[in-house]
Parts: C-alpha cells; sequence; structure tokens
C-alpha cells in the first residue's frame, strides 16, 4: 500500500522527529519501562510470532517481546531513539529490526504480523485515522493489536493540558494526543475492524521524584513536548514562570508520599 505524503506534511514530520529527538527521551522511557512490559503480558506475545512495534521510541515494547522469543520490528519516526534501541537491545543480544518509519504510512506489507503494538506512541502522530487504519493494516486477520496510550484525565493528559496554552498551534486538522486515552475515540478509529476489544484503564506507578519542582525540571531537560513549550515562550520571561509554576504545582497535587499514578489506558484486541 502506498500512501500520497505531501511537502506540508514532510515538513510536519521533519518538526516531530526534531521535537522527540531533542532532550533525553530514553531517560524518560526508562520511567515508563513497565508500560512495555505490561502491554507484552497483555497480548501474552509467544516466541515464534511476529510482531510490529509501531513508534517504538527506543524498545519500551520491542525488547521485552523479543525476549520472548518473537520476530520482532521496531519502526519510529526517529531514528535517534532506535539507535539507543539498538544498542540497549545488543546489550541482551536479542536480534530486533530497527527501521525509521511513519506511523501514518508505514512500509510495510497488509496483513503482516501476528501481533501490532504501540506503547504511548501513535497517540502522538498528529491524524489519529492514519494510525489506526496502518496499525490494522498491517495486522493479520485474527491477529492480535495492544495499544498503551495516557488518558485525558490522567496525569499525563493534565500536563498536556497545562502545557498547550504555551506550546506552538498544532496543525490543522490534528487531534489532541490523549484522545488515543479514550475508549470512545478509540473505538470510533477502528470501527468494525476489531473483535473481543477490552479497555481497561491501569496506573503506572512512578516513584522518582521528592516534589513537582524536580519532575518539572526532569521534564524540561528530557521531554521533547515539554522542551518545545518553553522554547516557544523562551522570549517572554512572564509565561515562562507560569508554566514552570503550573508544572510543579500540578505534580505536587499528583505526589503523595513520592510516589505518583499515571493513568492510562490498556487496549486489546483481535482483528476481524
Amino acid at each position: 500500500m502506498t500512501i500520497s505524503i505531501n511537502t506540508s506534511d514532510r515538513d510536519l514530520k521533519a518538526r516531530h522527529r526534531a521535537l522527540w529527538a531533542s532532550g533525553d527521551y530514553p531517560a524518560v522511557a526508562d520511567v515508563i519501562a513497565p508500560l512495555g512490559t505490561r502491554l507484552v503480558e497483555a497480548l501474552a506475545i509467544a516466541s515464534g510470532e511476529t510482531v510490529l512495534d509501531v513508534a517504538a521510541g527506543a524498545g519500551n515494547v520491542a525488547i521485552p517481546a523479543a525476549r520472548t522469543g518473537a520476530s520482532v520490528i521496531a519502526t519510529d519516526l526517529t531514528p535517534e531513539l532506535l539507535d539507543t534501541g539498538r544498542h540497549l537491545a545488543a546489550r541482551e543480544q536479542l536480534d530486533i529490526t530497527w527501521r525509521t518509519a511513519d506511523a501514518e504510512a508505514l512500509p510495510m506489507p497488509d496483513a503482516a504480523f501476528d501481533v501490532v503494538t504501540s506503547c504511548v506512541g501513535v497517540m502522538f502522530a498528529p491524524f489519529h485515522q492514519r494510525g489506526a487504519d496502518e496499525i490494522t493494516r498491517a495486522c493479520r486477520s485474527g491477529g492480535r493489536i495492544g495499544l498503551i496510550n495516557w488518558t485525558p484525565t490522567g496525569f499525563i493528559g493534565e500536563l498536556f493540558t497545562t502545557m498547550k496554552p504555551y506550546a506552538p498551534t498544532p496543525p490543522p486538522g490534528a487531534s489532541a494526543p490523549v484522545l488515543w486515552g479514550d475508549a470512545d475515540h478509540v473505538r470510533k478509529l477502528f470501527g468494525d475492524k476489531l473483535a473481543h476489544a477490552e479497555f481497561r484503564t491501569e496506573k503506572l506507578i512512578v516513584d522518582r521524584f521528592d516534589n513537582g519542582a524536580e519532575f518539572r525540571d526532569f521534564f524540561k531537560a528530557t521531554y521533547g513536548p515539554t522542551i518545545v513549550a518553553f522554547r516557544n515562550i523562551a522570549d517572554d520571561p512572564e509565561r515562562v514562570a507560569e508554566l514552570d509554576a503550573a508544572m510543579a504545582a500540578l505534580a505536587d497535587r499528583y505526589l503523595a508520599g513520592g510516589v505518583m499514578e499515571w493513568e492510562y489506558l490498556l487496549m486489546t484486541a483481535h482483528i476481524r
């Protein structure tokens, strides 16, 4: 299947690639690493299966999937993240194929995989229907798909709401990433292509931060969307101070005894 990519799309993808290459996303991936293992377990990925991990980042799903003996291809728009994943996999002598690819235009044959996954990855592709269509296209009939995405009402969802007034304007037609954490939105994206779809709201326990300011400073240094938001207002010290205070206050509200709960939606389903 060939998807036409116009000049504006190429420019948008270049900006997204630069966003995720900024900072130190692998440090963030280390915080959320349990999500990858959770998705592999929820899908019961097994030896001999073919797995496509979409928007794989540094391999939070691809690596535990490969540990099962599955044959794994990990794709991401940002080659710098794949380089990190490649290095991590090599430490364990895991055989994973790492391939630079757009989640909205995957260079994969139709119905080629037993399992297709994405863990807080495809949600950041701007045009949700394209991403959903590509995930289903790549999975064989009777195969399984599994997604983990931040919910709109959880901590990361609130973080994006907090950053939105300070961030660059999204492109026309783009949807908010955290809509992927709304079960009704996801059902509409996949329509009648799914069978036995299950949605579970769960929470990731994070114990890395003592206070809100520590969380804010970590994300300012490592997380692409936060870096871009602050860069967008860098010439306005008052707005920088506002966002600084708002992020710290939000994190303090979620912290209890040095522990935070980050809510996510886990979806598992079969392709009809």
